[in-house]
C-alpha cells in the first residue's frame, strides 16, 4: 500500500488487515519511515509484522526498487498528475500490477502514452480509477453487458448511469486533484483533451478525434423518461461524469466495441421525481458544477474555497464514514428494443469507506485471483482487467451488484 500515511491510504491498509486472506504478504510504503511506523501501530495486530518500504515519489530508483519486490502496488498518492507518473512507469517496466484512485483524465492519458506498450510487453496490468471513481460506473456497465449477452438481447445502445442516492463527503485528495486539473486546463492542449469524450479510447499517441456532440453532455440536464420510461422527473449532471465516462468508453474500446457499435454513455444524478422541483434542482446542480470549476480556476475565489474545502490527508470521522452509502443504477436499451438495468449498492461513505473496499479488493483480485482474470495487459480499466473476479469479490465484501431485464 503506497501512500499508507494518507487518510485513504490508512483506511485501505486497515481494510486489508481486516479482510485479506491469512498468508497474504502486505507492506506499507511511503516517503517517511517514522510516519509509516506510526500508522502501522494503529492497525490491527496482524499488520504489526508488515514491512515498511521507504520510497519517495520523486525518486525513480526508489520506486523501481519498490516495484521489483512486489506483485501489486496499490497507490493512494495523489494528485497523480503531480506524484504518480514515475510509479506508473516503474510498475509497467517491472511487470508489477498497479491500482490507483485517480479521477484525472490527463494522468490516465499520460499513462497510456508512456506505459501501455511497456506494460503489454512485461505483462503488467495498470488499472486506474479503482474507487468510487470509476468502479460503480465501469462495473455497472460491464454487468449490463454480461446480462445482455447472456440473454442474447443484441447490443447496447444509449446507456445512462444514474446515481440514485448517496450519503458522504468529498475527500481532500479529490479536491486537490481538482485543483491540479484546473491548473492544467489553462493549457489549451490539455483543455482540448479534457473536453474530448474519447480522450482515453485510443492507444499510445492516438487520441481519437471526437466532437462534444458525438456523446451525451457531461453537464446536461436530462429528462428521466428519456433514460427509461420507468423514471420520473429530471436528472442532474453527475459531477464526476467527465472522468467516469472516459473510463467506460475506454473499456468498450479495449473490448473491441463489445458493448455495441452504437454504444453511447452518459452519467446523471437523481435529484427527485417531482417534475417541476427536480427540473429546478437539476438546473441548479448544473449551474453550480460549472460555477465551482470556474471558481477553482480563478485565483481569488480559489483561495476562498481552499479555506473551507477538505485538505489532503483529512477526512470524516469513523461514525460519519459508517453512516454513508450509495446506490447507483445503469440503464440501457438494446438493438432489439429490450431494456435492462444494473444496480450497485454499498454501505459506507462512497469516497472513503466504500472506496477503501473497492481499492483493497481490486488489489487482492490482481494478487490472488490471477487464474480468474481476463488475459489482458497494459493500461486497463477495472472492468477489462478484473471483470467478473472483482464483481465476485465486491459481492463477498457486502456490495449488492445485480442486472435484470425491465419489462414494464
Amino acid at each position: 500500500v503506497y501512500g499508507a500515511t494518507g487518510f485513504v491510504g490508512e483506511l485501505t491498509a486497515r481494510y486489508l488487515a481486516d479482510h485479506a486472506p491469512i498468508g497474504t504478504k502486505i507492506a506499507l510504503a511511503g516517503r517517511n519511515e517514522t510516519k509509516l511506523a506510526t500508522v502501522r501501530k494503529r492497525l490491527p495486530e496482524r499488520a504489526q509484522s508488515w514491512p515498511l518500504i521507504v520510497a519517495d515519489s520523486s525518486s525513480p530508483a526508489a520506486l523501481d526498487a519498490l516495484c521489483a519486490r512486489t506483485r501489486v502496488v496499490c497507490t493512494t498518492v495523489g494528485p497523480y498528475l503531480k506524484y504518480g507518473e514515475a510509479l506508473v512507469v516503474a510498475a509497467a517496466t517491472a511487470g508489477t500490477d498497479y491500482v490507483d484512485l485517480t479521477g484525472e483524465v490527463p494522468f490516465v492519458r499520460y499513462s497510456i502514452d508512456k506505459a501501455h506498450d511497456t506494460a503489454v510487453a512485461s505483462g503488467a496490468r495498470i488499472v486506474h480509477s479503482c474507487g468510487f471513481d470509476s468502479v460503480p460506473s465501469d462495473l455497472g456497465v460491464y454487468a449490463l453487458y454480461r446480462k445482455v449477452a447472456d440473454d442474447d438481447a443484441g447490443e447496447m445502445t444509449d446507456t445512462t448511469f444514474v446515481l440514485r442516492s448517496f450519503k458522504g463527503g468529498v475527500s481532500g485528495g479529490t479536491v486537490d486533484s481538482m485543483r491540479v486539473i484546473t491548473e492544467q486546463a489553462r493549457d489549451a492542449q490539455v483543455r482540448r483533451l479534457i473536453m474530448n469524450p474519447q480522450a482515453l479510447s485510443g492507444g499510445p499517441g492516438d487520441v481519437p478525434k471526437a466532437s462534444l456532440s458525438s456523446e451525451p453532455s457531461d453537464i446536461g440536464v436530462v429528462s428521466a423518461k428519456k433514460v427509461d420510461p420507468s423514471l420520473r422527473g429530471t436528472l442532474a449532471p453527475f459531477f464526476m461524469a467527465s472522468h467516469n465516462t472516459r473510463i467506460v468508453r475506454r473499456s468498450n474500446a479495449l473490448l473491441h466495441n463489445a458493448y455495441g457499435k452504437d454504444f453511447h454513455y452518459a452519467e446523471t444524478m437523481n435529484v427527485g421525481s417531482i417534475p417541476g422541483v427536480s427540473t429546478l434542482a437539476a438546473g441548479a446542480v448544473g449551474v453550480g458544477t460549472g460555477a465551482f470549476f470556474g471558481a477553482m480556476s480563478f485565483g481569488p475565489t480559489r483561495r476562498l474555497l481552499d479555506r473551507v474545502l477538505p485538505k489532503p490527508g483529512n477526512g470524516p470521522s469513523e461514525k460519519s464514514r459508517d453512516a454513508g452509502f450509495f446506490v447507483s443504477d445503469v440503464y440501457t436499451r438494446t438493438t432489439t428494443g429490450r431494456r435492462f438495468r444494473s444496480t450497485m449498492r454499498a454501505q459506507g461513505d462512497p469516497g472513503y469507506k466504500a472506496t477503501a473496499v473497492m481499492l483493497g479488493e481490486s488489489a487482492l483480485a490482481l494478487a490472488l485471483d490471477r487464474d480468474k482474470l481476463p488475459a489482458h495487459a497494459g493500461v486497463l480499466t477495472p472492468a477489462v482487467a478484473m471483470g467478473d473476479a472483482l464483481i465476485d469479490r465486491l459481492r463477498d465484501a457486502g456490495f449488492a451488484i445485480d442486472a435484470e431485464e425491465l419489462t414494464r
